[in-house]
């Protein structure tokens, strides 16, 4: 698998993530053509883009989209006193023949239990967007329990009221260009539920226009038909976002951020207390300015940007993940645990240095996962002078011993691809095993970027599942366990690969790509996806779990536009991921580098206060 910094191809991206980051949670990856001293197991870092697989030239168009319209929204309302507007249209009441509609208190969910409805945009140019923003959320919360997703002019009266939270996904800007598709009655729903409702995004002003500015102020504590993203004609350089005492990135590319919402909050009087739970840092001009970056009042929490774009491993989208167990697992405990996983293991690996390593992980008591690629391909004889080699588990016995000797000492095993590479072409690099997609074509631009192009030509459940069986059948042959995890190379596959790997395995370890359609039931469109990484195990939209990796790997040369990423960089990722309540620290690491950049990256996760545990034990 490639470091899991996600490329996506210039066409696509017209997230997170991924690449660099742009949904949610993810990054590109793009791997690199040099061979670490002929081993041919070296992985790659991928290029750090900052979409996951977002349309660049459609989150440019759909950023100044949302500026112009909140521009157009300002000048609508200037001149107006903020407290007089549009509150003539009475507040919203049930048909007699349904009874009144009564705030029902929230209920507990049992642990792992919670039933949460995801909510999403799908009007107007940029409306794909909605989608992939919606599995982001919806990922996220499977975590905590079942996740039901829809459009959000599905809605029906009460249906805020089946489900123990409500996320909406606010990301077309509704106005004069583009009528409002959210329903009145989730305005008022929302409104009258003591039900915990998560809003990102655009639109709540329309909620305070629909119900009343009035009844809004009352309950909420702020106006949002006076709030807007830019101040003094500019959405300034919010770079920062503080929650709970950890300083997080946001990194927007120039021309492409779309702003935060700054809420004008109208305390006193009658209206509802509000309370800010993360802050926006703007540093333009050199001086730090502050605004909510997050805010709660009564059922309602409010984010003022959708934060699955351009994300890192210390990116604000940690204080996203965290809210969320506000809402949905309010009495979970603070604990901090991490883990490590050894990357690219093939039958050429070198026994010594996987000793050492293993050796070191047994002093601190440390389980850890081994990803073990079974067949070492090289077709066009990159290693071996241009005569093709092949060499199978079974022809390295004393490789198999030291496999055996690391299961016996707190390991695990996982299967990491058949070959992790895809026949005899170049994809993107020179056809040799780890350095290479398998189940994913791609290549390098001009820019020295790995770009995403699809799934292989064969790609189909049976070709998948014929990989995955020729692996397992090579475990077996030498007398190595079933393994029960699985790391797609390169982080990089098909939904079709995805369910496959699910057939098979109780868990994948990686970040994921989600492809457009998905949630809607068309058909898959794999150049519109997201890329995601997670703080905490999560059962995704394809129904699979997905263990976490959010910390990346130790690589100490730059590859693919991507900056050296050495032990320092991996403790501050796991510090940065203390802000979640019960997150993870997780990253994997190359046997064929040196023991002491290990030893540093543990040593300094383990003074952070994280606790190390087996990935086998998240099953």
């Amino acid at each position: 698998m490639k470091e899991p910094w996600r490329r996506a191809r210039p066409a696509w991206l017209a997230f997170i993530a991924l690449a660099m980051a742009a949904l949610l949670g993810g990054g590109f990856w793009a791997p690199t053509a040099v061979a670490r001293d002929g081993r041919g197991d070296a992985d790659r870092s991928a290029a750090q883009d900052t979409t996951s697989g977002v349309n660049a030239d459609d989150l440019k168009g759909w950023a100044a989209a949302q500026r112009s319209a909140d521009r157009e929204r300002r000048a609508g309302t200037a001149g107006t006193h903020t407290s007089e507007k549009r509150t003539t249209k009475q507040l919203g009441r049930p048909n007699p023949a349904t009874g009144p509609r009564t705030r029902s208190a929230p209920r507990a969910a049992a642990p792992g239990q919670a039933k949460t409805l995801v909510l999403y945009d799908t009007a107007g140019p940029y409306g794909h967007l909605g989608e992939l923003y919606a599995m982001g959320a919806a990922n996220l919360g499977g975590h905590f329990g079942t996740v039901t997703s829809k459009p959000v002019q599905e809605y029906t009266s009460g249906l805020i009221e089946s489900y123990d939270a409500t996320i909406y996904i606010g990301s077309t800007y509704y106005g004069d260009e583009i009528p409002d598709a959210v329903p009145e009655d989730f305005y008022l729903d929302t409104l009258l539920s003591e039900r915990p409702v998560i809003w990102v995004g655009e639109n709540i002003w329309n909620m305070a226009n629909s119900i009343s500015l009035q009844e809004f102020e009352y309950r909420y504590g702020w106006d949002p038909t006076s709030s807007f993203y830019e101040t003094d004609g500019s959405v300034g350089q919010i770079t920062k976002v503080t929650y709970k005492g950890q300083e997080l990135t946001r990194k927007m590319p120039a021309g492409l951020d779309a702003g935060v919402l700054h809420p004008h909050l109208t305390p006193g009087g009658d209206n509802g207390t509000v309370t800010e739970l993360a802050q926006a840092v703007d540093t333009a001009g050199g001086t730090e300015k502050t605004s909510p970056w997050a805010i709660r009042s009564g059922n309602l929490t409010y984010v003022g940007e959708i934060p699955f774009t351009y994300v890192s491993e210390t990116d604000r989208i940690i204080a996203f993940q965290d809210l969320l167990f506000d809402a949905l697992a309010p009495d979970t405990a603070e604990q901090h645990r991490a883990m490590v996983r050894l990357e690219d293991i093939t039958p050429l690996s070198d026994t010594t240095s996987l000793r050492a390593i293993a050796d070191y992980l047994k002093s601190k008591n440390i389980a850890y996962g081994i990803n073990v690629i079974p067949v070492y391909s090289d077709p066009k004889g990159v290693q071996n002078n241009g005569v093709a080699r092949t060499v199978r588990l079974s022809q390295r016995p004393a490789l198999v011993n030291t496999l055996k000797y690391m299961l016996n000492n707190g390991a695990v095993l996982m299967d990491h691809g058949y070959t992790h590479q895809y026949g005899n072409t170049d994809n993107p690099y020179n056809g040799l095993t780890a350095d290479d997609f398998e189940f994913f074509r791609a290549h390098v631009d001009a820019t020295d970027t790995v770009v995403y192009d699809g799934p292989v030509t064969e790609d189909s459940a049976e070709w998948a599942q014929g990989r995955v069986t020729a692996a397992l059948a090579e475990f077996a042959k030498v007398g190595l366990p079933t393994p029960k995890l699985w790391t797609t190379p390169h982080y990089a596959a098909s939904a079709t690969d995805y369910k496959v790997f699910a057939q098979n395995f109780a868990a994948r370890m990686e970040r994921p790509l989600y492809f457009s359609g998905t949630l809607s039931g068309a058909e898959t469109d794999t150049s519109r996806y997201l890329g995601q990484f997670f703080p905490y195990p999560v059962t995704d939209v394809y129904g699979t779990k997905v263990i976490p990796e959010n910390l990346g790997a130790y690589e100490p040369e730059g590859q693919n536009n991507n900056p050296p990423r050495l032990a320092a960089d991996l403790i501050n990722n796991a510090k940065a991921n203390l802000a979640v309540r019960d997150g993870f620290a997780s990253f994997y690491y190359h046997p064929y580098q040196a023991v002491e950049p290990l030893q540093e990256t543990v040593e300094g996760i383990l003074a952070l206060g994280y606790t190390f545990v087996s990935p086998e034990s998240l099953i």
